[in-house]
């Protein structure tokens, strides 16, 4: 049984649900589960767990100034853990885009950190256009025109594949 805390950074609530699932998966192999958002993880005591992992969405082409800040504040904590991280986003419903080493914002996040985290995965989010406030439908559906993506307003389609998650779900349960 492991210590496990899920820190997540959600735009629009999917990447908390993907960590959510997580937390049931992992709380089956019997392990304790944390989740906190990205926002509240300062007040968490990182050393009394096991292991830390990291899910952060992007909105348009980055993720959150908290996920980063996070990063560097924690970072010596983090390398002295069992640790993954794991990117959410639309570009990873493609094929040749959906694995940590062909996804842009995953290799460009990597880049802009000087942590190395020991496990990564990236998962394809979900667009859902009537959630969105006026201005964000307008950019995300300009950026999915210039992607080939769903552009229509009524749009609302889940990309995640779910036995991916299943499987970094098993990945970090084993990570010593």
């Amino acid at each position: 049984m492991s210590k496990i805390l899920l820190i997540y950074s959600s735009t629009d609530g999917h990447t908390k649900k993907i960590c959510l699932h997580l937390k049931q998966l992992l709380e089956t192999q019997n392990d304790q589960v944390t989740l906190v958002s990205v926002n509240n993880a300062n007040a968490t005591d990182l050393t009394s767990f096991d292991k830390i992992v990291i899910g952060a969405s992007i909105r348009y082409g980055k993720h959150s100034k908290q996920t980063y800040a996070f990063i560097k504040n924690n970072q010596e904590t983090l390398e002295d853990k069992s640790n993954a991280f794991f990117s959410v986003n639309v570009v990873a419903r493609k094929p040749k885009k959906n694995t940590p080493e062909t996804n842009p914002y995953l290799q460009k996040f990597l880049r802009q950190i000087t942590w190395k985290p020991k496990r990564l995965a990236v998962f394809a989010g979900k667009i859902e256009y009537q959630k969105y406030r006026f201005q964000d439908r307008l950019m995300i559906r300009l950026i999915m025109w210039i992607t080939k993506g769903p552009t229509d307003p009524k749009t609302n389609i889940e990309f995640t594949d779910w036995n991916q998650v299943d499987g970094f779900g098993k990945i970090i349960h084993e990570m010593q």
